[in-house]
C-alpha cells in the first residue's frame, strides 16, 4: 500500500497566559485503501490532530508529509492549493451553502480549481450524486433535504476533485441511526473500493469497531493503536 499521510513528531502548542498543548509528539502513517478512526475522550486532541493532518492548522513542531512530500515549508497559498487538490473534508455539520442546490454545492471545488470545462464539471457532479444515491436530489437546496442526504452531498463535494485523502470529523454525529449507518458504509467504501486514505474522528464505538485501525488519543498523545 502507498503511504498517503505521515506525521512525524507532530506537536501543537497554543500560546496563552497558561500555555496549552493540543497535540504532542505524534508519529503515525495512513495508507491508501485504509480507513482509520481517531477516538478518545472529549478534549483529548482528536480534532486538533485531524486539522493538522489536513493542513488546516500549522504544527508548532514536527511535520506532515502528504504522499511523501514534506508540507512544512509550504506557504499559505501552496497549502490552500494542496488542500483543494489532495484532500477532501467532511464535518459533523455539512456546511452546504443554503442558497445553492445539491449539484451546485458539489461542483464548487471543481469551479474553484478551474481546470475543467463547465460541461465536464456538471457531468462529474451529477455522477458523484448518482453514486451516492442522490440523482433525484440534485436540484434541491439543503433545506429541502434530510440530514442524511445533506451529509451525502457533503461527501460528494469532498470527492469533487478526486482527492486521495478524505478526512472526516464526526461525520455521523448529527444523524439518525439509519442515516448514520449509510454514511459509515460510504466512508468505509471510499477506502476499500476507491483506494483512498480515510481518517475519521468519531465518538461512536460501533463505527470505530468497523474500520481497519483505531488510534486512541488521550491528552494529545497516541495512547493505543488497535486493529
Amino acid at each position: 500500500m502507498t503511504v498517503a499521510i505521515r506525521a512525524e513528531s507532530l506537536t501543537r502548542h497554543l500560546a496563552a497566559e497558561v500555555p496549552v498543548t493540543l497535540v504532542r509528539d505524534i508519529d503515525l502513517q495512513i495508507q491508501r485503501g485504509e480507513c482509520v478512526a481517531i477516538t478518545g475522550p472529549s478534549g483529548s486532541g482528536k480534532s486538533s490532530l485531524l486539522y493538522l493532518l489536513g493542513l488546516l492548522d500549522i504544527p508548532t513542531s514536527g511535520r506532515v508529509l502528504l504522499n511523501g512530500i514534506d508540507t512544512s515549508s509550504f506557504d499559505e497559498n501552496t497549502l490552500a492549493d494542496v488542500r483543494l487538490r489532495e484532500l477532501g473534508f467532511v464535518f459533523q455539520s455539512h456546511f452546504l451553502l443554503p442558497e445553492f442546490t445539491a449539484l451546485e454545492n458539489v461542483t464548487l471545488p471543481m469551479r474553484r480549481l478551474g481546470e475543467s470545462s463547465e460541461s465536464v464539471i456538471r457531468q462529474r457532479g451529477e455522477q458523484l450524486l448518482d453514486r451516492l444515491g442522490l440523482s433525484d436530489q440534485k436540484h434541491k437546496r439543503p433545506s429541502q433535504m434530510s440530514g442524511g442526504q445533506c451529509q451525502r452531498v457533503a461527501i460528494a463535494r469532498a470527492l469533487a476533485n478526486d482527492p486521495p485523502v478524505i478526512l472526516a470529523d464526526e461525520p455521523t454525529g448529527n444523524l439518525d441511526t439509519a442515516s448514520s449507518a449509510a454514511v459509515q458504509e460510504i466512508i468505509r467504501d471510499l477506502a476499500h473500493k476507491h483506494d483512498r486514505a480515510v481518517v475519521v474522528v468519531t465518538h461512536d464505538p460501533h463505527f470505530a469497531s468497523t474500520v481497519d485501525r483505531t488510534i486512541r488519543v488521550v491528552d494529545g498523545r497516541i495512547a493505543t493503536v488497535g486493529a
